[in-house]
């Protein structure tokens, strides 16, 4: 059973019951990302998230972390390009305790100068991480390569300068102007009692508010989805053992009509192990061991990437590959066989990662987060169900445009590749 309440300050509310399970998933989203920075700003968003956790006025940081474990579940935060969650996972008898411990994090964390200090280095490691991990470095340099000056492009945790300037008093204005009850979305599912609950809710989030009135940054309001109009290769040489790849398509908005046939496209294409890159790539050529597509959608447009890891020497065949793939989606396109099958792995996929409480309330977030309001199970289902192999077919022909196409690669990168794509 579902439900939505506004606040009478602007929080949103949305729940859903799940009476045969003995967990709550409760999560707080925050409508801010590393898109919402400008100049100065670059992992802000990312870095309030980690501070949260940092000590409050009533808890240090070692007693929320003993909190949650007492309870026996799950505290865990996530910061994306447009949106900020923290989320608690306990078992029905210790939801009261767990919206204590989240609210607390939301409204009273300390953002301590020594603490703040101690976690720029934390934060500099995680960026070292990154670098460190060719699979994780290479998405980077690819959305800066799609993607340009678009604040999609940044790197969510900042750069090494940014995290080294940061400053304690600006941290602390972007927090006030965007963790605000009109850009706040409260989520559960699970076992509860809604009447119980909501007053719980309104205890906690009711009374918030926040001084000054919010303005959107104006990277925001002027940003366009930049234009795939033409090839490019962006080359980043390094002595790896393999040479990591993302090819880069077009991509819809998150609320694109279009969207569930996309999902099936990017399943044909690479979406698991019987996606066609799946097995032409490695199963039948024995090129990469890795290789996938990914879709990613936000509020303004989104992208469709392959990325695949190579031996140097296989570079340019895999390549190949990749494009002879997107062609026969685009000149042939699926057949019904094909395309049912896919329909029911995608299906089976969705169900899954929505039997639990923590799936249902992420989904919950994104629908109210994105659409503006719950889309159901049946309906999604429905959608998936109406696709045809017309549909793949012009989607493909709209999206996997060879003349567009956007490679990124980092390893050691053949001279001779590198000089006839440069």
């Amino acid at each position: 059973m579902y439900k939505k309440v506004v606040l009478d300050n602007g929080v949103r509310v949305v729940l859903e019951r799940m009476s045969s399970l003995r967990s709550v998933a409760m999560g707080v989203w925050a409508n801010v990302g590393s898109r919402y920075e400008v100049k100065g700003e670059e992992g802000f968003s990312h870095f309030i998230e980690h501070m949260m956790f940092k000590g409050t006025r009533r808890r240090t940081a070692s007693q929320i972390s003993n909190e949650i474990d007492a309870l026996g579940g799950e505290m865990n935060a996530f910061t994306t390009h447009e949106s900020t969650a923290f989320y608690v996972k306990v078992l029905d008898q210790q939801v009261g305790a767990g919206f204590d411990l989240l609210a607390d994090l939301i409204h009273h964390s300390r953002f301590g100068a020594k603490d703040i200090e101690k976690e720029k280095q934390i934060v500099l490691e995680e960026i070292r991480t990154v670098q460190d991990d060719p699979e994780d470095c290479i998405h980077e340099f690819h959305a800066k390569d799609v993607l340009g000056n678009h604040p999609i492009g940044r790197p969510i945790l900042g750069t090494s300068r940014s995290m080294r300037q940061l400053d304690r008093r600006i941290l602390l204005q972007y927090k006030q102007k965007h963790y605000r009850p009109e850009n706040t979305i409260v989520t559960v599912a699970g076992n509860f009692s809604f009447p119980h609950l909501l007053d719980q809710i309104n205890e906690y989030f009711g009374t918030w508010t926040v001084e000054g009135a919010a303005k959107l940054p104006a990277n925001i309001a002027n940003s366009r989805w930049p234009e795939q109009s033409k090839t490019r290769q962006s080359f980043h040489q390094k002595p790896l053992e393999q040479v990591h790849l993302c090819v880069g398509f077009k991509g819809l908005p998150v609320g694109h009509p279009d969207r569930y046939v996309a999902y099936v496209l990017n399943t044909i294409l690479g979406g698991g192990v019987s996606s066609r890159l799946f097995q032409e790539v490695r199963e039948k050529r024995g090129l990469a061991y890795t290789i996938y597509s990914n879709l990613s959608s936000f509020f303004d447009g989104g992208t469709l990437t392959v990325y695949a890891a190579t031996r140097s020497t296989e570079v340019e065949a895999v390549i190949d590959q990749i494009c002879k793939e997107t062609k026969k989606l685009c000149r042939r396109g699926v057949s019904v066989k094909e395309l049912e099958r896919t329909k029911t792995q995608l299906k089976g996929s969705l169900m899954l990662g929505l039997e639990g409480t923590y799936g249902r309330m992420n989904k919950l977030a994104k629908d109210e987060l994105y659409q503006g309001r719950h889309v159901t199970l049946q309906e999604i289902v429905k959608a998936i169900d109406r696709i045809s192999p017309e549909q793949i077919q012009q989607l493909s022909q709209n999206l996997l445009d060879l003349n567009g196409l956007v490679v990124t690669a980092l390893g050691p990168i053949p001279r001779k590749m590198a000089a006839q794509w440069g």
